[in-house]
């Protein structure tokens, strides 16, 4: 397991019944640097959830908790980020986007980013 990854949490929420919200906190737990995206701007104790496609420096992994027609929107800004890998959680799969990963060498999981934090698989 590698340490301080910088993550991008797209679809990112501060309702603690969310995934995207329990990612981030387990997220933050391990010691990794977030960066996140929401549909509104807001901020979860000490993450700022931004509306923008910021472009972020040095991401790592994008995972992803939007539905896939959320996603198309996103398309072009998690291809610029180059990612090393994009995680698609559960409800996100979407061949269309996979094969955009593909055809720019940029791996992708369909996995839980919750249970590849609890197991140390991530």
């Amino acid at each position: 397991m590698q340490n301080s990854l910088h993550v991008l949490v797209l679809g990112a929420s501060t309702n603690p019944e969310r995934y995207s919200n329990k990612a981030i906190k387990l997220l933050k737990d391990k010691g990794h640097q977030i960066f996140a995206i929401g549909n509104k701007q807001d901020q979860f104790e000490d993450i700022i959830i931004h509306q923008d496609q910021i472009i972020f420096d040095n991401i790592h992994t994008i995972t992803l908790y939007l539905s896939a027609k959320n996603q198309v929107a996103f398309y072009d800004y998690i291809i610029a980020l180059k990612p090393q890998r994009v995680i698609f959680n559960p409800g996100t799969e979407n061949p269309e986007l996979y094969k955009l990963l593909a055809e720019n060498s940029i791996s992708f999981e369909k996995s839980c980013t919750l249970v590849l934090l609890s197991t140390n698989q991530f």
